[in-house]
């Protein structure tokens, strides 16, 4: 039922085909996870086929190393009229010291779709109800307005950076 599902976690172990030649999780991989994760959170909270529109704040903070156990977890934060505004934390854990650390973090948006032509589709809408989810969504709204100046930037300038 669409609105019921505001969390999710993906867990699963790093394994050698994720890695990069430094013997490290790959950055890009790591993004994907954090797309699968956040698309079924999307989808959870929608009842849609929903698409990312933004990352935003990724922050590589750890490295992911095989065999690690990683933890993806998406949070709803923010709801628009189809858009949906995700925190992500992934962690990783060594299995063999059982030490956990922050990996990555940012936030993702996604649009929900209708089925018939593809435009956008109104979601259930999110009230916070604690004051960590006024924090979350106030962070949210923030991250919106930078991202808002930042394309205002670019179009300005016509894509090409300032001379």
């Amino acid at each position: 039922m669409p609105g019921q599902q505001r969390e999710v976690e993906f867990r699963f172990l790093a394994e050698p085909t994720d890695v990069n030649f430094g013997g490290k999780v790959h950055g890009g991989m790591v993004m994907k996870w954090i797309d699968q994760a956040a698309y079924a959170a999307a989808v959870g909270w929608s009842g849609r086929y929903c698409v990312t529109v933004a990352v935003g704040g990724i922050q590589f903070v750890a490295p992911i190393l095989i065999g690690d156990l990683v933890t993806v977890r998406a949070k709803l934060i923010h709801t628009g009229t189809s858009s949906m505004h995700f925190a992500v934390d992934v962690t990783a854990r060594d299995l063999k010291t059982a030490q956990e650390r922050s990996a990555t973090s940012c936030v993702i948006i996604f649009i929900a779709l209708d089925a018939p032509d593809g435009r956008p589709a109104p979601v259930p809408h999110w009230q916070p109800a604690t004051a960590e989810d006024e924090r979350l969504a106030r962070y949210a709204q923030r991250l919106l307005a930078l991202s808002k100046a930042m394309e205002e930037e670019v179009r300005e300038f016509g894509g090409q950076p300032p001379p």
